[in-house]
């Protein structure tokens, strides 16, 4: 599947499924699967409806896994909770190395935005407001996708089509990681690994952006993400790194499920305008 696949997708529309004992589509209490492709199994979207809103801001979240594993089920207590707040929240999957390398993973969540600009409406979703966020590798994805415009070019979209980004723990600078990850994702050359690294994309006129690591994040991790804060803000971007205390890689994920853990605050206050 290459990019003529995506432009494909675009062209040729969604298919919408509702899953299993769904009720209708005016419903804000029912998750829907939406299919991006053929790949029944990695071009998915869960829709979560803000409950009793309308035009409702959206973020749309990546899940972890190194860019080879995970699923956007494991978002699901996340995702329900902004619900339940008045945001719209669309996980969403992605195709994951050995099977892809680079840059397939940004090419899939560059449709997955494309999709949400184009259809969330039909969810009670604003298509002005599209928030990007993730956690780990799919934070990455979110970054990435607001600092290098080619993605969404791709799609006739461009970075101003973004209200701003909330990643969870992401990884950053490639050139800094792949040597210690497996080569399936981007590739044993050094010299390809400046492309997919936001090192090459920092600069002015990004969407706001807000980096929230965990105080349990590894070294390297916090250091990455406390730096692209850093260098963001040298360009005046409205960008700010933000540690969650007494939390780990895995827990400041799997805590965030109800409306007072601090993640949750910080994605919803960011959205809300209420810092």
């Amino acid at each position: 599947m290459d990019k003529l696949y995506f432009l494909l997708m675009v062209v040729l529309g969604f298919e919408v499924m509702a899953m299993e004992n769904a009720a209708s589509l005016n419903s804000f209490d029912v998750t829907y699967q939406v299919s991006l492709g053929e790949d029944a199994t990695r071009a998915l979207l869960d829709v979560y409806p803000a409950r009793d809103k309308l035009d409702a801001a959206v973020v749309i979240f990546w899940h972890g896994g190194a860019l080879m594993q995970g699923d956007k089920q494991g978002v699901a207590n996340l995702a329900q909770t902004l619900a339940d707040l008045g945001v719209t929240v669309v996980a969403a999957n992605y195709r994951l190395s050995p099977d892809v390398q680079h840059p397939a993973h940004l090419q899939d969540a560059a449709a997955a935005v494309t999709w949400v600009k184009s259809h969330i409406k039909e969810y009670g979703g604003d298509p002005a407001q599209i928030f990007l966020s993730g956690h780990s590798a799919g934070a990455y994805l979110a970054v990435q996708l607001a600092l290098d415009p080619r993605y969404l070019a791709e799609h006739g979209l461009t970075l101003n089509d973004l209200a701003g980004v909330v990643a969870i723990s992401p990884f950053l600078y490639v050139e800094e990681v792949a040597p210690q990850r497996p080569k399936v994702v981007w590739g044993k050359d050094p010299a390809g690994w400046l492309a997919p690294s936001v090192s090459s994309y920092v600069g002015a006129d990004k969407p706001p952006m807000r980096l929230v690591y965990a105080e349990g994040d590894e070294l390297w991790r916090r250091r990455q993400n406390e730096r692209l804060a850093a260098d963001l803000a040298g360009f005046e971007v409205d960008a700010k790194a933000l540690m969650v205390p007494n939390r780990n890689h895995t827990s400041i994920m799997t805590k965030a499920d109800h409306a007072e853990d601090p993640v949750v605050e910080a994605i919803y206050q960011f959205i809300s305008g209420d810092e």
